[in-house]
């Protein structure tokens, strides 16, 4: 059995390796003409973690990510909304969270693969249910923006924009742990890397117009500068050529299925979310080992396909969902003491259901 994956990014190397392990044959076509290099640092979270111990790499995570230390949530002058406890988490799932460079994880994924499985500079532009002759099925990977999707689905499925943009990138700055801190329509977070690096993120509505690199981090030190530390020593260490900028957005409407005919979506393509609660990656990973597995079940690839899609388009589009409402959440401009009140109260009955179990 063939398979094509469209796009070479975390879900389709994800895909590639389940797949592969379930006995098909696979070819990914990836656009770029090498692994991304760009992007920050992921969270990846106990149930990705055991994804890809079932991939047979997770060993290979734990090496090369950092556990991820408690953090908290916390308005500009410092006070503490709510804390985040990662030991609490590890203890209930058996597992730390960890964070991993996007371009370390995308390094794994790809080392999983026998040479020539990826094929970079190759861009398919449309896919359509059975028109990919000689594959037995094509996996829609293409991210976002997925051209696989809007071929499927149309353009009625397709993404909002939330009215914010997010800067972000990694500085030279050793921190103990991470936080968010929650401002009056804005937000900054950053999280420790290891090896002394610092992984930031700047949340803002989306100014009016384009504007040079120096003046996006003029407008990011004016607004997060007099916040409390070490937010002032991380912009201090940003250079403005290393500064990331991409607006917020969501798919809308979530799509009625993730397959048609011997065609699937996965990862954004399938569920583009805003990375409020930090899942992007970690259901691309799980919606990869999901796919193989469900293949690996049965002989039928159609029925594989609606297992895999039983197994994972309600669960992911929840976290979707969820994430684009702790969004609203966190940049919200009104009425912050009842919303600090709620998050504490959300986070103390997870404490003690958890407590409970």
């Amino acid at each position: 059995m063939r398979a094509l994956i469209v796009g070479g990014g975390i879900g389709g190397l994800a895909a590639a390796i389940g797949l592969t392990r379930a006995g098909w044959q696979v070819t990914v076509h990836e656009r770029g003409t090498d692994l991304a290099r760009s992007g920050t640092g992921l969270g990846i979270w106990p149930e990705a973690v055991a994804a890809l111990d079932r991939l047979g790499i997770g060993d290979e995570l734990r090496k090369r990510a950092q556990r991820q230390p408690p953090g908290s949530l916390r308005r500009p002058d410092g006070r503490v909304i709510a804390t985040v406890d990662t030991k609490r988490l590890e203890r209930r799932a058996g597992e730390p969270p960890y964070v991993i460079a996007r371009a370390a994880l995308l390094d794994l994924l790809y080392g999983a693969l026998a040479d020539g499985t990826v094929r970079f500079g190759t861009e398919v532009t449309e896919v359509t249910a059975g028109s990919w002759q000689g594959f037995d099925l094509v996996v829609g990977a293409d991210g976002a923006g997925s051209r696989v999707r809007e071929s499927l689905f149309g353009a009625e499925h397709r993404l909002r924009d939330t009215g914010f943009t997010a800067w972000r990138g990694v500085v030279t700055l050793d921190v103990d742990r991470g936080a968010e801190t929650w401002g009056i329509g804005e937000k900054f977070g950053y999280l420790p890397l290891g090896d002394g690096r610092t992984n930031f993120y700047a949340v803002l509505p989306t100014p009016a117009r384009p504007r040079p690199m120096e003046e996006e981090l003029a407008t990011l030190r004016s607004r997060f500068g007099h916040w409390h530390n070490p937010i002032p020593r991380v912009l201090d260490r940003i250079e403005p050529d290393t500064l990331l900028r991409h607006g917020l957005h969501y798919l809308h409407p979530p799509l009625p299925s993730y397959v048609s005919g011997n065609v699937v979506l996965l990862g954004d393509a399938a569920h583009a979310m805003t990375p409020d609660l930090g899942q992007g990656a970690c259901q691309s990973l799980i919606d990869g080992l999901v796919l193989g597995e469900s293949l690996a079940a049965t002989t039928d690839v159609h029925s594989g396909l609606r297992g895999y899609d039983r197994a994972r388009r309600r669960p992911s589009q929840r976290i979707a969902a969820a994430a684009r409402q702790l969004g609203r959440v966190s940049v919200a401009s009104r009425a912050l003491v009842l919303r600090d009140a709620a998050v504490r109260a959300a986070v103390a009955f997870d404490s003690v259901r958890s407590r409970g179990t």
